[in-house]
């Protein structure tokens, strides 16, 4: 806000027609009159309906507390400038929004955590400083550990350390992945009582490019289909969608694989009770559910309709026990018994067992229509690969390689056989699958729970397909720039560290932003220096707006003295004090 001019919100209309709304005073220009002067970004209109019920309205209250704020001050503000000062060659723009971080940060008393474990080391530099530039630049500016080294001046904290020190410090760093989980875990559970009533895991893999496997990265089945090696990543979240705990396996493990040894020592160690883990058909496997049932474990997984038993398909086509939910929604649920081989550590034969399950069955028009629409896709790329399989290899036909016969692969180099043109489309695959277009089958061992309990529970994992997402696009988790196995594994600790403050962010804003949303106001979140150690900030908006309410920073102020940063970051460190005290 500049004293002494009448800021308003002012409707701006862009080139594709929506109204984008912008704080704005107006600026007298003799001879001309007023002129308005745009001074801030609000954002697009429609999008603010979402979140306000008359975002102008709201807005407007917001220009009229700044413009009454600054009528309080005692005499307007007067900033003395050179006009012939000049940039130095190291002038740069300083972040300030990473402060809602520091705040997370030291909530979890990382710092405590990493400088405590660093004792040990005959070492001049801070773990706890380096950890500290790695995570932040993690959630705002992605990229390589050299390229985070390159912007430690963005920030105000001292960087007192070198290159070498934070490649020399992710190998001591790899030796705490463990302990610094737990370490979170607990800190969660003393200052915000984690839910743990509600657990969901899933697994996703990243890839990659190098040329030679090793111990951790090996070929395995890529979420992206992609032929270079990958590494595995099973990732824990409570009923918040908080991330409890991960574990890395090596990229040719299956998915399933992971599920119990995950479950059997995160249950010893982070002490869950009695709690429901849900999980999609990857999990569900003989071995899984035996498991779990046989530890009282409740369990709430999706099964396939379309590769199920003969049994199971007449069963979910019949009419008889549906009961309507909706115009074009019905649900019916049974109680089955099935026999299971369970199969046994070394090379002991498996054993029989039988299972009882729950099996909820949900019909949805919806969920027919998508199908068709996704199969649609596939099915013209398949007819393509028919076509001209030329075009395509093993890699690149996935998905639609279901709907051609007789389709081989060369063993080496991945391309389509077809010398003698016998590839067909197979139409009797397409039939078959659309009759199960828009069912959708959950199985759970929580016999007395009713189904829409069942099916409230399973439809809470998009929480952690979430997860991934913003492990892989907002923080940029893959590629990864090492070699070194210990600095892999210390890349995904700094990656789930940043995960969960950008988590525990949303969660105190409530879930009213998402974390491309809040990462984006944070980043422009920035000041320049100007003489006599003074800064100007020159950005602010709703989010920042918020996030400051919410952690006790004042992100509104234009106009900072360094002191008075080095005091709001300052106190941003100090609220672990508080937390751990409540």
């Amino acid at each position: 806000m500049i004293r002494g001019k009448h800021m308003y919100v002012k409707r701006v209309k862009s080139e594709g027609g929506r109204i984008r709304l912008k704080y704005a005073h107006n600026d007298y220009i003799p001879g001309k009159g007023s002129n308005p002067k745009i001074v801030g970004d609000i954002g697009f209109l429609d999008e603010l309906k979402e979140i306000y019920p008359d975002p102008i309205v709201h807005f407007r209250k917001i220009a009229k507390q700044m413009n009454e704020d600054a009528a309080k001050e005692d005499k307007p503000e007067t900033l003395v400038y050179d006009k012939n000062a000049k940039l130095g060659i190291d002038a740069s723009e300083k972040n300030i929004g990473y402060a809602a971080l520091s705040v997370i940060y030291h909530e979890l008393g990382l710092d405590v955590f990493f400088n405590n474990h660093a004792r040990k080391y005959k070492i001049q530099y801070s773990i706890n400083a380096i950890m500290r530039l790695l995570v932040y630049m993690r959630v705002l500016k992605p990229g390589s550990k050299k390229k985070a080294y390159e912007k430690r001046n963005w920030f105000f904290e001292s960087a007192d350390f070198s290159l070498e020190d934070v490649y020399r410090a992710l190998t001591y760093i790899n030796d705490m992945i463990d302990s610094c989980q737990l370490w979170m875990h607990k800190r969660i559970l003393k200052t915000k009582k984690r839910d743990m009533s509600l657990v969901f895991y899933d697994v996703t893999n990243y890839y990659f490019e190098i040329d030679e496997e090793d111990e951790l990265r090996k070929a395995g089945v890529s979420k992206e289909h992609r032929p270079d090696p990958i590494v595995q990543m099973g990732l824990l979240m409570d009923n918040d969608g908080i991330p409890i705990a991960y574990r890395l396996f090596p990229g040719n493990d299956n998915d399933c694989t992971t599920f119990v040894p995950f479950i059997i020592d995160i249950r010893r160690e982070y002490g869950m009770g009695q709690t429901v883990v849900v999980a999609d058909k990857g999990m569900n496997t003989a071995n899984n559910v035996y498991y779990l049932a046989n530890r009282r474990i409740w369990y709430v997984f999706s099964q396939t309709v379309k590769g199920g038993s003969n049994e199971l398909k007449k069963y979910v086509l019949n009419e008889n026990g549906y009961r309507k939910t909706g115009s074009e929604s019905k649900i019916k649920s049974r109680q089955f018994t099935r026999r299971v081989k369970i199969e046994q550590p070394g090379d002991a034969p498996p054993i029989e067992a039988m299972i009882s399950e729950k099996q909820v069955i949900l019909y949805s028009g919806d969920y027919a229509r998508k199908a068709k629409r996704d199969r649609a896709k596939v099915i013209r790329k398949a007819k393509d690969i028919v076509k001209d399989p030329t075009k395509y290899n093993k890699y690149n036909s996935y998905g639609a390689a279901k709907y051609i016969k007789h389709l081989e692969y060369d063993g080496e180099t991945g391309e389509i056989i077809d010398t003698k043109s016998i590839i067909q489309f197979n139409d009797e695959k397409v039939v078959e699958e659309e009759k199960y277009d828009g069912y959708y089958l959950i199985v759970t061992n929580a016999f007395d729970m009713d189904e829409d309990w069942v099916i409230e529970k399973y439809r809470g994992l998009w929480e952690i397909e979430e997860t991934f997402k913003v492990t892989k696009s907002d923080l940029e988790t893959r590629p990864v720039f090492m070699s070194l196995m210990e600095h892999i594994k210390a890349h995904f600790l700094t990656c789930f560290i940043a995960l969960m403050i950008i988590k525990l962010l949303k969660k105190r804003l409530g879930g009213k932003y998402s974390s491309a949303v809040l990462i984006e106001s944070m980043v422009r979140a920035c000041c320049a220096e100007m003489e006599g150690n003074k800064f100007l900030l020159y950005y602010f908006d709703p989010v920042l707006s918020d996030l400051g309410n919410a952690l006790g920073i004042d992100f509104s102020n234009k106009y900072w003295e360094r002191n008075e940063i080095k005091k709001m970051l300052g106190g941003t460190k100090k609220q672990k004090k508080t937390s751990s005290s409540k």
